[in-house]
């Protein structure tokens, strides 16, 4: 049976809910977080790609895959290609005006993402998520958060590219006396933490929380408050550290902030 992907029960949920804006904006929330395989005409030459280009009444795509198998068979044959997050693609694709040709032929989730929806999800992307001083005064089971974000949040941890070995969800009151809630990263890789500062800011963005307050902090786990988050928190293991991992920046396509360059 062929894998039906996050990305396809994304699409699924949009497609089956068309007038309803949270399945829209939860699959592209996904297509965003993606890792996304993108065909090329050539090898890629350091940070400039050339990638493969078609053309639908007057509008020029680009191809992408949500997997590296999906993309084998469209092609039939061995092609060069480069892997960026969905957030890269945005970013690189947007301002040359391309739109996105998404699991075309191969997949449940196969659509045209036309120049201007490309756009409109660069620039959903482009907010970046605020840097505060605070002292956490105590931390509490979290209590009274939206339904919708628990499942989402559980979905995009699970899928962090093994960039921290699991993080707690708590309550906290800080020395200000002001109260939120706080995820507690636990042993992020090292050069990560931006990474996952922006995928959690992505989500309250897509789930339409942006009013939500939801900090974010990163511990290891001999730190004493590691023991402290422990005994009240919400727990999330995230996929199992690979010695190859990359960080988030230290790539060509890696950061947002530096997609590569067509040409």
């Amino acid at each position: 049976m062929a894998e039906n992907t996050l990305l396809d029960q994304a699409h699924a949920a949009m497609e089956g809910s068309p007038d309803t804006d949270s399945a829209r904006l939860r699959f592209f929330e996904q297509l965003a977080g993606s890792e996304l395989y993108m065909m090329l005409t050539q090898e890629a030459e350091g940070e400039d790609i050339s990638p493969e280009v078609f053309e639908v009444e007057g509008q020029s795509f680009v191809l992408v895959f949500d997997r590296e198998a999906r993309l084998a068979e469209f092609s039939g044959q061995e092609v060069p290609y480069v892997a960026l997050s969905g957030r890269a693609v945005a970013s690189m694709l947007a301002p040359a005006g391309l739109g996105i040709g998404l699991n075309l032929e191969v997949a449940p989730s196969s659509m045209l993402l036309p120049p201007d929806a490309v756009a409109w999800l660069a620039e959903m992307l482009q907010q970046a998520p605020d840097q505060v001083e605070a002292h956490a005064q105590e931390f509490h089971p979290p209590t009274g958060l939206p339904e919708v974000l628990l499942p989402v949040l559980d979905t995009r941890l699970a899928s962090a590219g093994a960039l921290a070995d699991l993080a707690y969800l708590v309550g906290v009151t800080y020395e200000h006396g002001g109260k939120g809630h706080f995820l507690a990263f636990v042993d992020a890789v090292p050069g990560s933490e931006r990474a996952l500062a922006q995928m959690v800011s992505d989500v309250l963005r897509f789930s339409e929380l942006e009013a939500a307050v939801l900090d974010v902090g990163f511990f290891r786990a001999s730190d004493p408050v590691s023991a402290r988050l422990a005994r009240v928190g919400l727990r999330f293991d995230l996929p199992k550290p690979d010695t190859n991992v990359d960080v988030p920046g230290a790539a060509p396509g890696m950061d947002p902030a530096r997609p590569p360059k067509l040409v």
